[in-house]
């Protein structure tokens, strides 16, 4: 599987198929698709391939995701789907201590290239539970927020997310 496919069927084992959670800012979803994000859908009717569509190009693409190792791609994509592509961009460019512009671009970069990958991870995780934890949703999600980051980082650390046939672009660190 490429680290794309991984990371969608990560997502979706974590999302889910339709829910309405009136607690849930997002409201009505289905595979994590909310209709607050995309008003003019039918979230109810979508289906598993309209949902990778929109994954692969509203966060796996706009995360930049493509130009990143494959488990910090994974990482990255886990996050911009639960807490925003922004956010998601954000959070990386502060476990490499960079200025949080959301901007990846050649400091960022050289940033992410020069850190090891498993404390990279460590770091990114981290401030991402720090950022679920100042939430005002904390008290009500943040056990399943936590269980979630926890079973990413087992998927990373599994080898499943290095594992893929499909070639990767070259060259695997940023330009």
């Amino acid at each position: 599987m490429s680290s794309f496919e991984v990371a969608f069927a990560f997502v979706i084992r974590m999302e889910g198929g339709y829910v309405n959670d009136p607690h849930d800012p997002g409201g009505e979803t289905k595979y994590g698709i909310s209709r607050r994000a995309y008003p003019h859908l039918g979230v109810a009717n979508l289906t598993i391939d309209n949902a990778r569509a929109l994954y692969h190009r509203d966060y796996w693409r706009a995360a930049e995701c493509e130009r990143l190792a494959p488990r910090l791609a994974i990482a990255v994509f886990d996050c911009a789907v639960n807490q925003g592509v922004g956010k998601a961009k954000r959070l990386l460019q502060h476990a490499v201590r960079v200025r949080a512009d959301g901007i990846i671009g050649p400091v960022t970069r050289a940033a992410i290239n020069s850190v090891d990958e498993d404390v990279l991870l460590l770091d990114f995780l981290s401030h991402r539970l720090r950022s679920y934890a100042k939430t005002r949703n904390a008290a009500r999600y943040m056990r399943g927020w936590s269980r979630r980051v926890l079973s990413l980082h087992a998927l990373l650390l599994s080898g499943i997310a290095t594992s893929s046939p499909v070639p990767l672009s070259k060259p695997e660190r940023l330009q």
